[in-house]
């Protein structure tokens, strides 16, 4: 390790956010729990007994298996099978790696767009800025799982259930992404208006600095606090938007199992008595969406010295 990486690594352990960090047990215990199912997921292929998605695998005579500990049980399947006879515990940590990318990979297209749209509009100004916080009021009058509905059932019918099944994890990220950049552009705008004003900006512009690298190499960094909590809970939304969309059936196909799809394929059979094909997939979902939640509660608290009563 170098001097550098040590130096950088003992201004970190020096840090408010470090130090505020260690004495939030409940952000320690987010922050655990959060690694963990990350870990979990990425390494699927290493840790699930089974591949979900080798049809060889797969047999139907195990279908509907309760967990270990109730009648009926295969010590093979610790939280039992779906109705499929795939192995739950494989699903759900295959399901909860297509949950995370989703995720994540929405809440990046989001920030991109936002950012970029944000910096114009703040920066630029005058018409600039009103075509583009329009086009953002007009989508923020319409819900986010509205929009992705209207988008996603059009694409379902445009491609085919086949085709739709093969990019589906593609499209969710674009739908979702799409649907929520305006939340981070105007967060985006709203600090670039303040940070334009300050005297570094100015110095930049005598300096003869083109109007991109004021932005995006001076300005930007200044702005990044914010978008940091707002991506945070946004990874959770998209995960719920995720999941709300596998339900209504414009989500994950079963073939590629999400928590969303996981839930929604097991929803049928509660009333039969095989209730844990919805409620386990269920409760990692709400553990997942709970802990994501609760960082970013504790980052918002952190990064705003008006909230922060640490």
């Amino acid at each position: 390790m170098t001097t550098a990486t040590l130096s950088r690594w003992d201004r970190f352990r020096e840090s408010f956010l470090w130090y505020s960090f260690k004495r939030d047990k409940v952000a320690i215990a987010s922050f655990v729990v959060l690694v963990l199912m990350v870990l979990a997921a990425i390494f699927a292929p290493l840790l699930a007994p089974a591949d979900p998605y080798d049809l060889a695998q797969i047999n139907i005579m195990n279908s509907e298996l309760p967990p270990v500990g109730l009648d009926g049980s295969d010590s093979a399947f610790p939280l039992g099978t779906d109705a499929q006879g795939r192995d739950l515990l494989s699903t759900i940590l295959y399901g909860t790696r297509v949950s995370l990318l989703i995720g994540f990979g929405a809440v990046l297209l989001q920030a991109a767009l936002g950012i970029l749209f944000g910096l114009l509009a703040g920066y630029l100004g005058g018409r600039v800025d009103s075509i583009l916080m329009r086009i953002a009021d007009v989508q923020l009058s319409f819900s986010t799982l509205m929009v992705a509905i209207i988008v996603g059932a059009v694409f379902k019918a445009s491609f085919g259930n086949l085709m739709f099944g093969e990019i589906a994890i593609y499209m969710l990220i674009f739908i979702i992404g799409v649907s929520e950049w305006p939340q981070i552009a105007r967060t985006v705008r709203a600090s670039v208006l303040a940070e334009k004003k300050k005297e570094y900006v100015d110095a930049a512009k005598v300096m003869g600095f083109r109007t991109g690298r004021i932005m995006f190499r001076h300005i930007l960094p200044n702005t990044l606090s914010p978008i940091f909590v707002i991506a945070t809970v946004q990874i959770a939304n998209a995960i719920i938007s995720e999941a709300a969309l596998s339900f209504l059936g414009l989500g994950m196909p079963e073939t590629q199992p999400s928590l969303g799809s996981l839930i929604k394929s097991g929803f049928d059979y509660i009333q039969s008595g095989s209730w844990w094909i919805t409620l386990i997939p269920g409760l990692v979902l709400v553990v997942l969406v709970l802990v994501i939640n609760l960082l970013g509660d504790w980052l918002r608290d952190v990064m705003n010295p008006r909230l922060y009563k640490g």
